[in-house]
């Protein structure tokens, strides 16, 4: 058993004696005893570094010279041994010293909390609770840290109440630390509601309540509390940047990340890797692969994520050929590939139809590399051979390659390629094998229902329909958006609530009037089967992407391309009537759906009509 298994996260409840100064920046306590700096024994601990053969032999000059007491020098080689990464040897090291004060343990934590040794900072910290001795505002924003890198919720917020009961509740510093702390954990109310009560906000501050809206998928509040920190003249960092550049992706807001690269430009920043593969991350998820590319091409040094995810992008928006041409680019003049690599490329072997390369791409990953496949990797080989029609062989690769029982990853690619290609009779034993494993998940049953409504058997569709009554399962409700001006309009299918709703309709009966002429038929096979010819055509008449795509015509000039976002996979009609619009209104019309980006122009899509 480890030395972190040995000591849970569990605080002692001790009372806590209030601090008498509450510093406005986070301040050592001064240590107790002087030392000089220039004894032979401190300069040799400083050669010494944290490394540790020179630190044992450091530690022993200290006892032979009966030096074994001074805490200014316990202190320097505590944290030197703790910054090496020598947990047991410091735990050790600690228990030996006969009174530690509040200067060595804040020392110790701060240290352990800066090398990423979190569960190691709240044990320092509970042996100072332990000592009854005072927490500083140093001390607790480094503690806190350390709890935000394990997500330590429940901790953070007996720490928290420590925070108040010591005073420093007002402290930028420690609450600047809180917001860190609670965005990281997922917790952005209690970080918002901390972040509005700072008074004087840090850039740091900004940085964390608008990454902490991003990474728990609220990217539209990310890029308004973006623009709240510019109205208040805050000055945005690369920090900012990154995180208002993913946010960008998430909503296909091409406008504001556009802004982004020209401001990074025009401040002279410093593109690093991490800048640098927001953008082409940003850039590709807009569906602007080509300014993807002039990104990546721009890099000095490329790391493997940079590579990796131009890789996707080229995967996503439909380049299957450019993606693997730079995947072995890669292979020769690049870093090595991770497995995260090989879901790029295989992603973009199934969804570009290229089965003979994922299939030697997937044998390269245990040949050449070593790397076993996972989850994902499994997931994309049975979606590259059910998409290819290819089933036989699917199931053959779920059977011999997926060790166990497969999950519901792998099954609910098995089921889309049996419903993509109609074989009825497997999508069906599919459907039960996946319902077994995740009974109370609706997109199974959605799934399934349409299987059978493609096969005509409308009491089937209505006997899975009452399931769903019975258990209170509701399908995902579909939504897509388009910006214009920087504005995300949102619409759902028959969406009345747009203030525009009147003149949209009216454009899209004069838009699908158009298409019809042009030789569009509407695809009804999956549609409600109880309802009549015309009454199905309706149905899609107003789905959320067509709604969308009518307002972004309608509200641009010609030649505007559009940009459209929609949560779920684009169903079949809508990507044929898209294709006709793209014609009759001669744009370009992008749509980026739940699993790829679809490029419409001249009544064609970069899909191939293979998705």
């Amino acid at each position: 058993m480890n030395s972190r298994q040995r000591h849970p996260l569990k605080l002692p409840k001790i009372p806590i004696r209030v601090s008498e100064a509450h510093g406005s920046s986070p301040m050592e306590p001064t240590p107790q005893e002087p030392f000089s700096s220039h004894s032979p024994t401190y300069q040799a601990l400083l050669r010494a570094g944290p490394r540790l053969r020179p630190l044992h032999q450091v530690h022993a000059r200290i006892l032979v010279s009966g030096l074994h007491c001074s805490l200014s020098l316990l202190t320097k080689l505590l944290t030197f041994a703790c910054t090496a990464g020598a947990i047991d040897y410091t735990r050790r090291l600690l228990f030996s010293v006969p009174n530690p004060d509040s200067f060595l343990f804040g020392s110790l934590i701060r240290s352990a909390s800066k090398s990423h040794l979190s569960t190691d900072a709240i044990f320092f910290y509970h042996r100072m609770l332990s000592a009854r001795l005072k927490p500083s505002n140093y001390t607790f924003t480094s503690v806190i840290k350390a709890c935000a890198d394990l997500s330590a919720l429940t901790v953070g917020r007996i720490i928290h109440s420590h925070v108040l009961v010591n005073g420093f509740g007002l402290d930028c510093f420690v609450q600047t630390a809180l917001v860190v702390f609670y965005a990281k954990c997922g917790d952005w109310y209690s970080a918002r509601k901390l972040f509005d009560r700072i008074p004087d906000r840090s850039v740091v501050a900004w940085n964390a309540m608008i990454a902490g809206y991003e990474q728990n998928g609220l990217a539209e509040e990310a890029i308004k509390l973006f623009h709240r920190m510019q109205a208040e003249g805050v000055e945005p960092d690369s920090a900012t940047l990154v995180s208002l550049l993913s946010a960008c992706s998430h909503v296909c807001a091409l406008g504001l990340g556009q802004w982004v690269d020209t401001f990074i430009v025009d401040k002279g920043m410093d593109v690093n890797v991490v800048l640098g593969t927001s953008l082409i991350n940003m850039y590709a998820r807009c569906g602007h692969v080509q300014k993807a590319r002039e990104v990546f091409d721009g890099f000095q040094e490329r790391n493997v994520v940079a590579w990796t995810a131009m890789i996707s992008g080229y995967g996503m928006n439909g380049y299957g050929n450019q993606a693997v041409e730079l995947f072995h680019r890669m292979k020769t003049e690049g870093p090595l590939p991770n497995d995260v690599t090989f879901v790029a490329v295989l992603s973009a072997c199934a969804h570009f139809g290229l089965v003979s390369e994922g299939r030697e791409v997937f044998k390269s990953m245990k040949r050449d590399y070593g790397l076993a496949p996972r989850v994902e990797h499994h997931v994309c080989m049975v979606d590259m051979f059910g998409r290819a029609g290819l089933l036989d062989e699917a199931v053959r690769f779920i059977r011999d390659w997926i060790p166990g029982e497969p999950g519901p990853e792998v099954w609910t690619a098995m089921l889309g390629a049996c419903k993509m290609h109609k074989d009825f009779d497997l999508g069906v034993e599919v459907a039960e094998r996946l319902l077994a494993i995740e009974p109370e998940n609706p997109a199974h049953y959605v799934l399934l229902s349409n299987l059978y409504a493609l096969a005509g058997m409308t009491d089937r569709v209505e006997k899975i329909r009452q399931v769903m009554i019975h258990r209170g399962l509701k399908k995902n409700t579909g939504f897509s958006s388009v910006e214009i001006n920087h504005v995300a309009h949102v619409f759902r299918n028959g969406d009345t609530s747009h203030p525009q709703t009147v003149e949209i309709r009216q454009y899209l009966e004069q838009l699908i009037y158009r298409i019809r002429e042009a030789g569009y038929v509407p695809e009804t096979d999956s549609v409600l089967h109880e309802l009549e010819g015309e009454e199905r055509e309706f149905a899609l008449r107003f789905h959320s992407e067509k709604l969308a795509v009518a307002f972004g015509l309608m509200s641009t000039s010609n030649k505007t391309l559009i940009r459209i976002v929609k949560n779920l996979r684009i169903c079949g009609d809508c990507h044929l009537a898209i294709k006709f619009m793209s014609v009759v209104a001669d744009r370009e019309i992008i749509v980026r759906d739940k699993h790829r980006f679809h490029h419409f122009k001249k009544g064609l899509c970069s899909c191939q009509d293979y998705w």
